[in-house]
């Protein structure tokens, strides 16, 4: 009982944190995966968040139907795939700690990223590229498929096109719905999708809708950039004890 109580003792702040970032809070579920992985096997955590996201991207699907690049879709989607089955073969055929070393790294990089992304100057407008977006659609596939965070490859493939605010929303909305539904045959190959995860994910699943709302509230009256740079903090610490933990049971 003391180790189940410890897990929902993770697991609830982990579904609220993707909670506020559906609501309003982008960035902010990227700490869920690593988080959980502390308690529980990386491809478990990911398997029980799996249900709640998707519910949570199809109410959002709704809202953006309208506004979204096809192009990008067209390109980044089919890509997509080749990340995901490189990631189901990682999870199945490598230990938990090689998982947890990836996600770790994971972390860690899109930390990186986060701090230097705003620094960098404004480039030309892009066109969406076939080349570049295979790369970078494979990788946020791979990304999302392991830790639920195949946000900054998209986002480095997707930000130079200067996209209109709800283009964007929408384009990221659909990709990543698209892709969550990708995941679920790879996972139930992996026998994730026992009845006990499903139970936890049900279980959490009110208070995911709950966070929803409180992020559409919240994104209204508290400024975004303290959350961000606390929640950044906690990423890059919890990557860095994954990465950690997983050198030393691997060497």
């Amino acid at each position: 009982m003391s180790g189940e109580m410890h897990f929902y003792l993770v697991a609830i702040p982990v579904v609220v944190l993707y909670g506020l970032s559906k609501g309003g809070f982008s960035g902010l579920g990227s700490l869920g995966v690593p988080l959980l992985s502390l308690v529980t096997s990386p491809v478990r955590a990911a398997a029980i968040v799996l249900p709640i996201l998707i519910v949570q991207d199809w109410v959002s699907v709704w809202a953006f139907r309208r506004d979204y690049s096809l192009r990008n879709l067209l390109i980044l989607t089919p890509s997509a795939i080749v990340g995901i089955a490189a990631g189901s073969l990682l999870a199945s055929r490598v230990s938990d700690d090689a998982v947890r070393l990836a996600i770790g790294m994971i972390s860690i990089a899109f930390v990186a990223y986060m701090l230097i992304r705003d620094r960098l100057k404004r480039a030309p407008v892009e066109r969406p590229g076939i080349p570049s977006g295979i790369l970078w659609g494979s990788l946020s596939g791979f990304t999302s498929f392991v830790s639920h965070a195949g946000a900054p490859p998209f986002q480095v493939y997707v930000m130079p096109q200067y996209l209109k605010p709800r283009i964007f929303a929408g384009t990221a909305t659909i990709f990543f719905a698209a892709v969550n539904l990708l995941k679920i045959p790879p996972y139930f190959l992996l026998g994730q999708f026992t009845r006990d995860n499903l139970f936890v994910s049900a279980w959490l699943m009110p208070i995911a809708v709950l966070s929803t709302f409180a992020g559409v509230w919240l994104v209204r009256r508290v400024p975004p950039a303290r959350f961000y740079g606390a929640i950044l903090a906690l990423t890059f610490l919890i990557g860095l004890k994954l990465t950690y933990d997983a050198v030393l049971a691997l060497v």
